[in-house]
């Protein structure tokens, strides 16, 4: 009998462990003195933050030519770890004129008042309830930073970023803020047939169902940030800084190489002059700084 018993017990022991190893984790306690900046990761199905050990530097100051866009998204940050009433952010427009660099150099600013920036992929938007949770009755100031973010009617994270924007019973963390970045104002495609949906009414014009829940998205967000492309004068300005930071020489042989560069691009964005300020101080085509 004794021996049956310890059978079954090494058995039940044996499924037992069996079972744990198909278990996801435990959660991981957050270590929130390991840095100012967060990505939202995923393993084995269960959602943490995992710290950013070096966060990208960049100051306001490095930022040319969105000035009123530096001033709006600098203010709005400042109420916000100040503990007085701001807006989510969306900042739209043409790619590489510095909406993500906009929101690491708010980081970089605040970061010492206690501001923190989690960065959450589109597919993770679903877990923002779980965010909200974690940060929740904690004394820092959170942002929540989803770049590139665009959406298709069938994607999960899209009704998940409306609820936590607006309209969720729970409501959201009062030290808690969103800041999107898109290079589509109502962060989902429209199609020519959808003006087909819309109605005259008294003489104006209201728009069909489809539109008005795409637009339905994008209205939660208090505070809109737009983003034009650059002219040949700004593009040469914001190089010319960027060389001049690395280490070069602004010069009229690199504002010329500077323009056959984004030509050869097909591009005048800051992004582009980056790469051009990083090619040509690096192969040593500006004269170094006396």
């Amino acid at each position: 009998m004794t021996d049956s018993l310890d059978r079954f017990l090494a058995r039940v022991d044996t499924l037992v462990d069996r079972l744990e190893r198909l278990l996801p984790p435990g959660a991981t306690p957050v270590d929130w003195g390991a840095g100012t900046a967060y990505r939202w990761r995923k393993r084995a199905g269960r959602g943490f933050l995992d710290p950013v050990r070096h966060p990208h530097a960049i100051a306001f100051a490095d930022l040319k030519d969105i000035d009123d866009q530096k001033k709006r998204l600098r203010e709005n940050t400042a109420q916000f770890v100040a503990g007085r009433p701001a807006n989510n952010v969306l900042l739209t427009g043409a790619r590489g004129t510095g909406k993500s660099s906009l929101v690491k150099a708010a980081l970089n600013e605040f970061s010492r008042k206690g501001l923190r920036l989690i960065e959450v992929d589109k597919s993770d938007l679903v877990d923002l309830p779980d965010i909200v949770d974690l940060v929740s009755g904690r004394k820092e100031r959170f942002v929540v930073f989803c770049d590139d973010l665009s959406f298709e009617a069938s994607d999960p994270g899209y009704k998940s970023l409306k609820v936590a924007l607006d309209g969720s019973i729970a409501g959201s963390a009062d030290n808690l803020l969103i800041y999107a970045t898109s290079n589509r104002r109502h962060l989902m495609p429209e199609f020519m047939d959808e003006n087909l949906e819309a109605r005259h009414v008294g003489g104006e014009i209201h728009p069909g169902e489809t539109t008005e829940e795409k637009i339905s998205l994008s209205e939660r967000f208090g505070l809109w940030l737009s983003f034009y492309p650059f002219d040949q004068e700004q593009y040469l300005d914001i190089a010319s800084h960027w060389v001049g930071a690395l280490g070069g020489r602004p010069d009229e042989a690199m504002r010329s190489a500077a323009r056959l560069w984004s030509l050869e691009r097909g591009s005048r964005s800051g992004r582009v002059a980056w790469q051009f300020a990083r090619d040509w101080v690096g192969r040593g085509g500006a004269r170094p700084r006396k």
